[in-house]
C-alpha cells in the first residue's frame, strides 16, 4: 500500500472540511427572538437559523411581527435606517455571536407588497425598500432572505426582488411546499449562486413531499423540514426518534443538503429538548462545526404561561 502523495494529502485537507461543512442543520425561529433561549439555539449544533415574521409594508418599510404573548410588532427599518432598537439588534446579532455554532442567519418573509413595490418605485438602490434591506442586513448581520410565498407566486416581481437583495449582498433562499415550477423558474433566472437553498416543507400541506423528487426537478440540493411535537396540529409533530427515522430514510435514498425543523417556538412551548432534536441532525448531517452535545435543558425550568398561537404551517 502506497502512502498518499503530498498533493493528495493537501487536497483532502482542504476539500474534505469544505464538503462536510455543506451539511445544513436548520431551525426556524417562530418565537420572538427577545424571548427565545439563545444559549440552547446557538450551542445545540444548528448551523442555520431562519427568523420567521419579517414583512414589508406598502411604503417599503420593514416590520418584525410578533407571534408571542406579551410581545409587540416592531418597525425595524424605515427611511433607510435601522429603527428596531438596540435590545433587538443585540439579541439577533448574538445568534451568530462568539461561541455560536450558527454561521448563517436568514429572515423569512412572505410576498405581501413585493409585486407592487417592484413595479413602483422599483428595486433601485435609491428606493426605500432597497435602503431598508441594506440597513437591516448591517444591523442584524444577516446572510440571506428566505422566500415564504404561499399566495402570490408571481415570477417577474420575485425575480426582481431576489436580484435586489442579491445586489445588497444577501443570498436568496426559499421554503416551498408546493408549485415546484415556480421555484424552477426562480432558480433558472436567479442562478444557483444567488438562490442557493431550498428548505422543503414536509409537513402539513407539504406532508406528502419527497425531497429527493424535488431535488431532482430543481437540480439543487434540498433541505427537508419536519415539524416538531406541537399542540396546534399534533398529527404532523415529530419527536426526535420519529424525525431521525424520516430523515435517515430520505438520506438512504440519496444525498441531501441537510435537514431542519419548524419551529423553536414549539420546542420551548412543549417543554422539549433542543439538544435531542439537534443531535439527530448532528448525527445524520455532520459538518466541521457539528459535535454531538450533552443537553443542558435547564432553561425549561423557567417556563412561561399563556396560550401561544403556533402557526399551523408557515403562513403566507
Amino acid at each position: 500500500m502506497h502512502s498518499p502523495s503530498l498533493a493528495t494529502a493537501l487536497f483532502l485537507a482542504l476539500v474534505l472540511p469544505l464538503t462536510l461543512a455543506q451539511n445544513i442543520r436548520a431551525i426556524y425561529l417562530f418565537k420572538d427572538v427577545l424571548k427565545s433561549n439563545t444559549t440552547a439555539l446557538t450551542q445545540s449544533g444548528f448551523n442555520s437559523a431562519i427568523m420567521f415574521g419579517v414583512g414589508v409594508v406598502a411604503n417599503g418599510d420593514i416590520m418584525y411581527y410578533s407571534n408571542t404573548p406579551g410581545s409587540s410588532d416592531v418597525l425595524v427599518a424605515s427611511g433607510g435606517q435601522y429603527v428596531g432598537g438596540a435590545a433587538l439588534q443585540n439579541k439577533v446579532r448574538s445568534l451568530k455571536g462568539s461561541g455560536s455554532k450558527i454561521t448563517r442567519l436568514e429572515i423569512c418573509m412572505n410576498s405581501q407588497n413585493i409585486r407592487e413595490l417592484m413595479s413602483s418605485p422599483g428595486p433601485g438602490s435609491n428606493t426605500n425598500i432597497y435602503r431598508n434591506f441594506a440597513a437591516l442586513k448591517t444591523a442584524w448581520n444577516l446572510d440571506a432572505v428566505n422566500n415564504n410565498d404561499e399566495a402570490l407566486y408571481h415570477v417577474p416581481s420575485t425575480v426582481a426582488f431576489g436580484r435586489m437583495v442579491g445586489a445588497i449582498g444577501y443570498k436568496y433562499s426559499a421554503s416551498p411546499y408546493t408549485r415546484i415550477s415556480f421555484y424552477q423558474d426562480l432558480k433558472s433566472q436567479l442562478g444557483a449562486a444567488l438562490m442557493d437553498r431550498f428548505y422543503l416543507q414536509c409537513y402539513d400541506g407539504g406532508a406528502g413531499n419527497d425531497p429527493l423528487q424535488w431535488q431532482a426537478q430543481l437540480g439543487a440540493k434540498v433541505v427537508p423540514l419536519l415539524w416538531v411535537v406541537n399542540d396546534s396540529k399534533p398529527s404532523y409533530g415529530q419527536n426526535p426518534a420519529q424525525a431521525r427515522s424520516k430523515f435517515a430514510a430520505w438520506k438512504a435514498r440519496g444525498e441531501l443538503g441537510g435537514a431542519g425543523y419548524w419551529n423553536e417556538f414549539d420546542i420551548e412551548k412543549m417543554n422539549l429538548s433542543y439538544t435531542e432534536y439537534a443531535n439527530v441532525l448532528n448525527d445524520l448531517f455532520p459538518g466541521t462545526a457539528a459535535a454531538k452535545v450533552e443537553g443542558d435543558d435547564s432553561w425549561r425550568q423557567s417556563s412561561w404561561e399563556g396560550r401561544v398561537r403556533s402557526a399551523s404551517k408557515m403562513a403566507a
